[in-house]
């Protein structure tokens, strides 16, 4: 997305940046390892710690909040709209959407029907709704929660020319690899901090009888977030910039240094559960559990993704800190890549009850409910660590929050979502295509080189 400040910053202090949050990191993970499920203080609300936001009465008002959430991501979200219906006594439905949700919110909008509030998992889609001028501008209440809660950065996320329009309730955190401890302890394997000690790594558990890596590549943006953080870290800070803007082309030589690195694991025989086949089959919620299931004989050892993953692993029956650990995606290059995504309140029907439920999603007391349930995070600076359920999800938000505002949002959320966010075209289907046939990385590029061209227009 061109508008989105985190691409826009000085690249040598972001560099430095990059490496600071890479070992910040690092560190808030290394003991993370050992890690008991744990509570401390769970109980506490934002509001008992002297930050509740005021909220207007709202009887007799109703909304209705679109997002693509589904399962526990979804029931969890709506006890956050529960808490905002007891607090206003406004009435809110969920609408689910679907992927692409700016295609979804068009057809809703073509019927004269569009949601008060949509939840959009890309800035390249805020800015789109900005365009077709469906976006309503955050009003003071809501600014003034924004300015009190978040770092500059996060708030600029959501800004098109210069002006509010998304408030992002939740992050992510999406360069952990996630690992069943047993089937570790059984291998003799150890966490890597290298890509050469992760080859290492996945070829130990592969000796023991498991296969090394877990891939839901029946979702392409699980597979656009392992060439993010592979290209993050061997090509650089700035070089992720230009080519998050297209100021680069996807035929250049980095892209293919980073799609060389990703065949090491996608194209070595036996390393991915169910080969190529199975994999495009996979969705990320079964990618995630077959690491956390069969007991010391899982379908694999290893699985990359977010610390969203925690919602999946404990419907897995797994136990976070015990059964499952999770180690930083490992340096590549010179640094550990740190890839953040989220999701953002975009007002679509301006009134107030919509601009009331912007400003409670922009409060910590929001995320604070959320935030208990496991497997999410805030951006929100002013939730207490002791809302997150366990130590491992306290050490991810504290590592977000120290990364202020130096930190690279996701590649793929950033482009127009015909490129980076559309299910069966664009990035999500070339590197869906590359998993079947790592060998062809130069075809590869050039498909990716003509989709970009046609999505950023030129």
């Amino acid at each position: 997305m061109r508008s989105t400040s985190s691409t826009n910053r000085n690249n040598r202090a972001a560099k430095a940046a990059a490496t600071l949050l890479a070992g910040a990191l690092a560190l808030s993970l290394t003991a993370c390892g050992s890690d008991d499920d744990k509570s401390s203080g769970s109980d506490t609300t934002a509001q008992e710690t002297g930050t509740g936001v005021t909220l207007p009465k709202l009887d007799g008002q109703s909304l209705e909040v679109a997002a693509v959430w589904t399962g526990a991501e979804q029931a969890n979200f709506k006890k956050v709209l529960s808490e905002f219906e007891k607090r206003t006594g406004a009435k809110v439905t969920f609408v689910p959407a679907q992927d692409p949700i700016v295609n979804f919110l068009g057809s809703k909008i073509a019927g004269g029907q569009p949601p008060d509030v949509a939840m959009l998992p890309q800035p390249g889609a805020i800015k789109q709704a900005v365009d077709k001028k469906w976006a309503k501008p955050i009003g003071a209440e809501g600014l003034k929660e924004l300015q009190k809660n978040y770092s500059q950065g996060w708030q600029d996320i959501g800004k098109v020319d210069g002006k509010q329009y998304g408030v992002y309730y939740k992050a992510a955190n999406k360069s952990l690899i996630w690992y069943n401890a047993q089937v570790f302890e059984n291998a003799g394997a150890t966490e890597p901090k290298t890509w050469d000690e992760l080859l290492t790594t996945a070829q130990t558990v592969y000796d023991s009888g498991v296969t090394p890596f877990s891939v839901g590549g029946a979702d392409g943006w699980t597979l656009t977030d392992w060439f993010e953080n592979v290209y993050l870290s061997q090509a650089g800070p700035e070089k992720y910039d230009q080519l998050a803007k297209h100021e680069i082309k996807w035929t250049d030589p980095s892209v293919k240094d980073a799609l060389t690195t990703l065949a090491q694991v996608w194209g070595k025989k036996d390393y991915v559960a169910g080969g190529a086949t199975g994999a495009l089959q996979t969705d990320f919620p079964a990618s995630v559990t077959q690491v956390f299931t069969g007991g010391d004989q899982p379908k694999a050892g290893m699985v990359y993704e977010g610390d969203f993953s925690q919602v999946n692993i404990v419907q897995a029956g797994a136990k976070v800190g015990t059964d499952a650990k999770v180690f930083p995606f490992p340096a590549v290059g010179d640094i550990a890549p740190v890839v953040s995504g989220g999701d953002a309140a975009v007002i679509l029907k301006d009134s107030e009850a919509a601009q009331a439920l912007a400003t409670f999603l922009a409060s910590p007391d929001a995320a604070t409910v959320q935030a208990k349930l496991g497997g999410y995070l805030s951006p929100n600076k002013n939730v207490p660590d002791s809302a997150y359920p366990n130590a491992v999800q306290q050490r991810m938000a504290k590592a977000l929050i120290a990364a202020g505002d130096d930190f690279r949002f996701d590649m793929s959320d950033q482009a127009p979502q015909a490129f980076g966010g559309t299910p069966g075209k664009g990035e999500w289907k070339a590197l869906q295509d590359f998993l079947k046939n790592p060998t062809d990385i130069a075809g590869t590029q050039r498909k990716l080189e003509a989709d970009a061209a046609a999505a950023y227009g030129g």
